[in-house]
């Protein structure tokens, strides 16, 4: 298959192909990457959710927006990059997807949804023979199930590239205004309870949502999350396909939640964010692939339940 990138002078795109289209399994052999994205890839020399968007989602769709709170918390940490330990039953029985959960997880991993990461381990400490260590099996996944949950608060009065146009353009008071409608009028759908997560819960689902509302910007930007750049990780990175194009700047967000103890206003909060952009020198990745410092736009995402306070500079 490489052979293919290396006649068409995209050596240097294996890596990241490896991230968006391999992760299936097949018995033992493992390695495998998805065909159609493949084909459609090269043919485009773009990375894009070909598969994902090639095939019917709806079914995990109705199940994932209908299920529990703990389902979706679950969700949550997978588009989060974690790993979750659940139930799976290999002879998956449709009648029951309405009420087990269970067996939606064996639907998601049958479907090449999720891949199993471990579950020897896990089934010798617990004794368990279904038990499994499960996560999206690659960015193609990833970024189908944010775009999913991104299409279930579309009645938001704002259209999306309202708030990427904002964004780029550094106006910070439509992005304000965007985000506190979708925080105020569709927060609760993805409310997740009483869980060890909710106390980043805010944090977590914007991290996500505004990941989901960038990802058709791949044209435009390579697009980045939760990376080691300066002295820390950052949590989203645009960098500029383009470095000479003055009207796309790099963009670097931090996300944080209110810390009662440190902060008494979302103000201080969203300080403290563009505040640690500066001082972890974040910037540094994109100024070592060319970009501009003077172009380079920073963002702190301020949260405290369903407020939301954007600033920038």
């Amino acid at each position: 298959m490489f052979n293919s990138f290396d006649e068409q002078g995209l050596s240097d795109k294996k890596d990241i192909v490896k991230t968006w289209y391999d992760g299936f399994t097949f018995g033992d052999k493992k390695d495998i990457y998805n065909p159609w994205s493949i084909i459609n890839f090269l043919k485009f020399k773009s990375l894009k959710t070909y598969w994902a968007d090639s095939s019917s989602n709806g079914l995990i769709n109705s199940l994932v927006q209908k299920g529990s709170p703990y389902m979706k918390t679950m969700i949550e940490n997978l588009i989060s990059g974690e790993k979750i330990n659940v139930i799976v039953d290999e002879q998956i029985v449709f009648s029951e997807l309405d009420y087990s959960e269970d067996a939606v997880w064996s639907l998601m991993l049958a479907s090449g949804y999720l891949k199993v990461v471990s579950s020897e381990e896990l089934n010798l400490i617990r004794e368990s023979d279904n038990e499994y260590e499960l996560a999206l099996t690659n960015r193609e996944i990833l970024f189908m199930f944010r775009k999913m949950i991104l299409r279930w608060f579309s009645p938001v009065k704002h259209e999306t590239n309202e708030f990427i146009r904002a964004l780029i353009s550094g106006d910070i008071e439509s992005m304000n205004e965007y985000m506190n409608d979708v925080a105020l009028n569709t927060f609760s759908l993805f409310d997740s309870g009483k869980h060890n997560s909710e106390r980043k819960a805010p944090e977590n689902f914007f991290h996500g949502f505004v990941l989901g509302l960038i990802v058709d910007q791949t044209e435009n930007y390579i697009i980045t999350s939760n990376r080691e750049s300066g002295y820390g990780r950052y949590d989203i990175m645009l960098e500029p396909i383009d470095k000479t194009n003055e009207k796309l700047p790099g963009i670097v967000i931090e996300f944080k939640v209110i810390n009662p103890r440190k902060e008494s206003s979302l103000e201080e909060t969203v300080e403290a964010a563009l505040k640690q952009i500066e001082e972890k020198n974040y910037d540094a990745e994109l100024i070592n692939r060319g970009v501009k410092e003077e172009n380079i736009h920073h963002y702190g995402f301020a949260f405290r339940g369903k407020e939301v306070l954007i600033d920038g500079r």
